[in-house]
């Protein structure tokens, strides 16, 4: 699998160094409010993610041989769950992608006991749409 971003792993000792869940849910909080916004006419329907019960929008374009996602969601926490994602996806190659494993990171981050069923399969279907858009870009 592929090395961790700078931004990743920037991510994953402050994830690892909060003491309990409320920090850590503070982190994504503060992590969700960083995310690079969306403008009105990309919130369309066709950037939308099935398989979110909350509105989650994502876009994907290559740079060179690498790609650059963004999204965000009407929901605070899928937010915070979705630029951690995407700290871990950003930079990666279609291939990387196709091997990224979202339940590792999320153990890595400390978030794992604490994702409801619906999270994860909200998490599990925009990395879907992650590998849907690099493997037709």
């Amino acid at each position: 699998m592929s090395e961790l971003s700078i931004a990743a792993t920037g991510a994953l000792q402050s994830f690892q160094q909060a003491a309990g869940w409320e920090q850590r849910a503070r982190l994504l909080m503060q992590w969700g409010d960083r995310l690079e916004p969306l403008s009105d006419t990309e919130r369309i329907d066709d950037n939308l993610v099935t398989g979110c019960d909350s509105k989650l929008w994502l876009l994907g374009e290559p740079r060179g041989d690498h790609w650059h996602f963004r999204g965000t969601s009407e929901a605070r926490l899928l937010r915070g769950l979705l630029a951690v994602l995407l700290l871990r996806a950003n930079g990666l190659r279609a291939s990387e992608l196709q091997r990224l494993d979202i339940a590792d990171w999320f153990g890595q981050l400390g978030l794992s006991r604490q994702l409801s069923p619906s999270r994860a399969n909200g998490m599990n279907a925009v990395l879907q749409r992650m590998r849907e858009l690099a493997s037709s870009g």
